[in-house]
């Protein structure tokens, strides 16, 4: 891995986004207007300055290191190091005054994740993976959960911020919240991926993210000992963008439950709104 060691990555980016974190409480306690970069897509004045911060701290400290971050930012010279970095994930959350959001770094070097922290600056919680090394919270060291049936299973999943009538994931989530204990909706891939490590959820799965949601979330899941894929089970790759997680025990049985959605079997219609009205009618 060259002369530097994953664990240095980690030590070194662990205050930076704590300092982004206080960063990010100081506007969250003034509710910051709302922008929008697309039709329902939001962003704050508070995104855009989180990765200012981060963006410096790392060039200061790696500056031979690539960097991409979700508001722009972009650095990119052919390095073996590329850093992706989301300065608030759960902007909606965040705008709405509602306590779920995070900082999300992950590192890549030569294509493999590496390094990467998940930080939850509402409960101070610090997730944090190095390739080999395991993952922790808070120096408490994280392993997935033990569920063995889908049945008896937690899930958590998301949908897009723009064209949700072109996402199928509606569909996938009315079945599996039929087939397990539910599915959890909290509007933040990279804690929802680091709650897949700690064991709080059994499984994860999401279309179209980016590597700035995933990095991170993906690699505690690994190193706490889950499993990430594909829809249809193949290496996870960040390009890909669309992802399954889980404690590895339940993995296989949730597979074979998207690939049957995908193929249009023993779907459960979704009620008609219009019959259920006429059922509540003395």
């Amino acid at each position: 891995m060259s002369a530097e060691r994953a664990s240095e990555f980690v030590s070194a980016i662990e205050p930076i986004a704590r300092e982004a974190g206080e960063l990010l409480m100081s506007y969250f306690a003034r509710r910051v207007p709302i922008e929008y970069k697309g039709d329902a897509d939001l962003v704050t004045a508070a995104d855009r300055a989180s990765e200012t911060l981060i963006i410096d701290r790392l060039q200061a400290r790696f500056p031979r290191h690539d960097v991409i971050g979700e508001e722009g930012a972009r650095r990119e010279t052919g390095s073996e190091y590329k850093w992706y970095v989301d300065p608030l994930d759960g902007t909606t959350n965040f705008a709405h005054g509602f306590p779920v959001f995070c900082i999300s770094m992950g590192l890549e070097h030569k294509g493999e994740l590496i390094a990467g922290v998940v930080y939850d600056p509402t409960r101070g919680e610090m997730f944090a993976a190095e390739k080999g090394r395991g993952a922790w919270l808070n120096q408490r060291r994280l392993h997935v959960s033990k569920t063995a049936r889908l049945p008896e299973s937690l899930l958590a999943t998301g949908f897009p911020s723009h064209k949700r009538h072109k996402n199928p994931n509606i569909h996938f989530y009315h079945q599996i919240t039929l087939r397990t204990h539910g599915v959890r909706r909290a509007g933040s891939a990279a804690l929802d991926l680091a709650s897949v490590a700690s064991g709080r959820f059994d499984g994860f799965w999401e279309f179209n993210l980016n590597p700035w949601d995933l990095s991170a979330g993906v690699l505690l899941v690994e190193e706490a000992g889950g499993e990430v894929s594909g829809f249809q089970g193949q290496a996870f790759r960040l390009a890909d963008r669309d992802v399954v997680a889980s404690n590895g025990l339940i993995h296989a049985d949730l597979l074979r439950e998207f690939k049957e959605i995908f193929e249009g079997g023993g779907l459960e219609p979704l009620p008609d709104p219009r019959e259920y009205a006429k059922s509540r009618q003395p």
